[in-house]
Parts: C-alpha cells; sequence; structure tokens
C-alpha cells in the first residue's frame, strides 16, 4: 500500500466534469495520492454549461465519488462557485455534513489573511454577454477534442504532445493582456482589502506571483485546471506550492481499486444514497 502525502489544504478548479477535456483519469490519480484536511473546489468543478446527459463518463463519477469518500471520511470540503457551475451560487451557504457551497470564502492561515473565489466577478464577457461566453467555452472544448485527436497520433509516432489551444491562447495579444489584467484587479482589491493572499481560478493559469504596489503586497496564486495543465494548489508547512501532474514522480499513484471495479450504476447509487445511522440498541437494564 502506498503512502498518501498529507496535505493541510489541496485546492483544485476548472475541473469541468462532463465535457470531453476533461481529464478526470489524472484528477482522480491525484486525489488519490493525498490526504488534505481542507479541499477548496475553486469553481467550475461540474460543467453545467455544456453538461449533456449522453456523455458523463464513469471516470466523472468517479471523481464526485471521491470528493464525497473524503468529506466521509473527515476532510472538510468547501465548494466555491463558478461560471460553469453557476447554478449551485442559489445553494450559496448551504452545510451537509463535512461539504459546503460557498460564493467565496475568506481564511485564516497561520496569522495570513487568504481570499478565496473563482475569478469571474472580472470577466465582462460574462457578465454583459453570457451568450457569447458560453459559444466561447463550446469553441474551447472542440479545440481540446481535436488537439486530443492529434496527440493521439503524436504518441503513436513517438512524437511530443502539443496543445493547440494553449499555443493559441498564448499568441494571442487580448488573451494575454486579459490575463495580465485579470491578475492586477485580483491583487490590487487583495491588497485594498488587507488580504495576504488572494487565490483564484477561472483563467487556467498556474502561478504563484509576489505583487507589490504604494498600498502594500499580496501574493496572487491561481490553480490552473484540469484539462491541460492538470495543476493544483497546496499549503504545507506554511508554504503555498503548484502540484503538476506532469511532473510529479510519485504519479504511480492510480484511482482507487474499489472505484476502477464499480460499474457504472454502482456509482451512481453510491453517490445518491446516503447511508442512514443505525439506531443504538438499548442497554437491558440488570435485574436486582
Amino acid at each position: 500500500m502506498k503512502l498518501k502525502r498529507k496535505v493541510e489544504i489541496a485546492v483544485i478548479s476548472d475541473v469541468h466534469l462532463g465535457t470531453h477535456g476533461c481529464q478526470a483519469k489524472q484528477l482522480l490519480t491525484y486525489l488519490n495520492s493525498i490526504e488534505p484536511k481542507k479541499l477548496i473546489l475553486n469553481g467550475d468543478i461540474v460543467d453545467v454549461w455544456q453538461f449533456k446527459k449522453r456523455y458523463f463518463p464513469k471516470s466523472h463519477l468517479s471523481v464526485i465519488k471521491k470528493v464525497m469518500d473524503f468529506a466521509a471520511n473527515g476532510t472538510e470540503v468547501v465548494y466555491i462557485t463558478g461560471n460553469h457551475d453557476e447554478l449551485l451560487r442559489k445553494f450559496a451557504d448551504t452545510e451537509i455534513g463535512n461539504i459546503s457551497i460557498v460564493n467565496k470564502l475568506v481564511l485564516n492561515l497561520d496569522g495570513k489573511r487568504a481570499w478565496f473565489f473563482h475569478g469571474d466577478v472580472f470577466d465582462i464577457s460574462i457578465q454583459n454577454a453570457k451568450w457569447l461566453a458560453k459559444l466561447g467555452g463550446y469553441g474551447y472544448d472542440f479545440l481540446i477534442r481535436i488537439n486530443q485527436i492529434a496527440n493521439w497520433y503524436s504518441d503513436q509516432l513517438g512524437k511530443e504532445r502539443y496543445s493547440l489551444s494553449k499555443k493559441i491562447k498564448n499568441s494571442v495579444k487580448s488573451a494575454v493582456k486579459y490575463v495580465n489584467d485579470f491578475e492586477k484587479v485580483a491583487t490590487d482589491l487583495a491588497i485594498e482589502n488587507g488580504y495576504d493572499y488572494v487565490i483564484c481560478g477561472h483563467i487556467h493559469q498556474p502561478k504563484i506571483l509576489r505583487i507589490e504596489n504604494k498600498k502594500g503586497k499580496t501574493t496572487y496564486l491561481n490553480s490552473g485546471d484540469w484539462v491541460e495543465n492538470f495543476t493544483a494548489l497546496e499549503y504545507q508547512f506554511k508554504r503555498w506550492k503548484i502540484y503538476n501532474y506532469n511532473k510529479d514522480k510519485l504519479s504511480a499513484f492510480y484511482a482507487d481499486e474499489e472505484l476502477k471495479d464499480m460499474n457504472f450504476k454502482d456509482l451512481i447509487a453510491a453517490i445518491t444514497i446516503v447511508e442512514q445511522p443505525k439506531p443504538e440498541k438499548k442497554q437491558k437494564k440488570k435485574k436486582g
């Protein structure tokens, strides 16, 4: 049995369960390698925008089951809503056992204030033209599917994998400017409100960046995504780091055998059926 890494806080975002771009198996491998005290799901975990009944593979269900297992075993799970799972915002401030749903989160980490939120509040295209943002989401998913086919052929030929969508995003000036603007707005607000850390998702760009201006300083962190980058944020021993699945020397961890062997119907049952606590047996009074 492989030892799991103990992590105080693990942060993942932009998983996009229910889309072809989601790399659920890699995420399962990562989740199975850690024992977090707190698991923060920072938005766009389930992609409600592109959800289709005909496409929700077993591996995607297994991710949900794994998160629920964490909660059942004592891990505090915080689901921060994003734009692709905005449907959950009507349930904000709801708690079910060890799972809570919020729109934002503030934590005290070893005397420092950390501000968590998804980040779509800064996105003008989402706030003012949601239909355009959704169209962009479909286009991105289509691009990912083409990229997967191209990479399959690259694997067969023994060539290096290539990210077409990353190349396009990094070469378009407006996209680069958007990322820079996003980071600046987030850090300016964090400094103004006295936060030592500001932790976002949304833009699929993993990063830890120390920012200082005339008003103060803060650390900007982004957990990246599980579509292209396969990254997460981890907090342990008073330090933040970016976990990168592609560079993990311990990636021999696999999805739980229990989940692997469960069929589709059993997974759904495990997710939807909550076991009721057994009633306590009354002790019989001794005579005399």
